[in-house]
């Protein structure tokens, strides 16, 4: 799978995340989602920060220039960051490109 970093993604209809004590927990509300040895998936504070952008409305581009700046880190490193995590939530479902 190749994440378009001019893409805009969103959380899936598929999937509930609630931030409960600082964790963001994502449950799956069908089956096929994710790992079927897992039921409770949760993102670090990098990947909070990162979901937290992923509204469908702003390309991937745009989130990796805010993270970037948020965390005063190199861009080329974010946006392997970034497209790391968001191809693997969409591998999984959880996160979808705008229009899919």
């Amino acid at each position: 799978m190749t994440i378009d970093v001019n893409a805009a993604y969103r959380p899936s209809d598929d999937i509930v995340a609630r931030d409960i004590e600082g964790e963001l927990i994502i449950v799956p509300l069908v089956a096929g989602i994710g790992d079927m040895e897992d039921e409770l998936y949760t993102l670090n504070e990098t990947g909070r920060a990162i979901w937290s952008k992923l509204d469908g409305a702003r390309p991937l581009s745009a989130v990796i220039v805010e993270i970037a700046s948020e965390y005063a880190a190199d861009e080329g490193e974010v946006e392997r960051d970034v497209c790391g995590l968001v191809e693997e939530l969409a591998k999984r479902r959880m996160v979808v490109a705008t229009g899919e």
